[in-house]
């Protein structure tokens, strides 16, 4: 992923913020000298640190590819928008001669694998992801000698993840001058489509924080 400087997160906090509010992504598995990777769309408990749990079904074809190589990358993206042209030309430039890009927010998460399949691990697994989930409740337990859990348990493998590198980026045109930003913020806030909100809040909250202080 390319990230230039002005899309680079300001801070840590920032980047660990976003990915804070968010608890789905895809995980990349590459395996060992595959053609492709298998990309897995999947909700996931991140505990804000080093770690990442979640569970899959066993049939799913990521198991094969995490034997051969016990590593994957998590990827998330939102807050995306699409700029058009006329919108991306220099003020006083003509707009037909803009160039179009998107806007987003994304962070990849590099991991070790660790493939959990005895039932308390995965029976924690899911306990966890319930009640980040499902936080008002209205589930049963998931106690590994319930019933319910030792049918269900045998159908499941539990992932645990070790982050051991972080990429992000928040692309909100931070390579425009500050008066073209501002002017970006105000045909996002007038088209109002969807993703336009978050992204002007983006790039809004990049603005302020990276804009010269007044001298006066």
């Amino acid at each position: 992923m390319l990230v230039h400087p002005w899309d680079a997160p300001l801070d840590d906090e920032e980047w660990r913020g976003w990915l804070a509010r968010h608890d789905f992504g895809q995980l990349i598995a590459p395996g060992d000298g595959r053609d492709l990777p298998v990309v897995v769309p999947t909700h996931f408990l991140y505990d804000g640190a080093t770690t990442v749990r979640l569970h899959l079904a066993r049939p799913n074809p990521v198991w094969p590819l995490l034997a051969e190589r016990p590593r994957a990358l998590l990827a998330v993206v939102d807050d995306y928008a699409y700029v058009p042209t006329g919108w991306q030309a220099a003020p006083g430039t003509p707009p037909e001669l803009g160039v179009p890009t998107s806007y987003y927010a994304t962070v990849q998460l590099s991991c070790d694998v660790r493939i959990v399949d005895d039932p308390a691990g995965k029976a924690a697994t899911l306990a966890a992801q319930l009640r980040h989930h499902q936080p008002e409740g209205g589930y049963a337990e998931p106690a590994p000698g319930a019933d319910h859990v030792r049918r269900l348990l045998p159908g499941i493998r539990g992932l645990e993840l070790t982050v051991t590198a972080v990429r992000a980026k928040f692309k909100y045109g931070g390579n425009k001058p500050p008066e073209h930003r501002e002017l970006l913020a105000g045909h996002l806030a007038e088209r109002a489509g969807p993703g336009d909100a978050a992204a002007r809040a983006h790039l809004l909250r990049r603005h302020a924080a990276t804009r010269p202080a007044d001298p006066g």
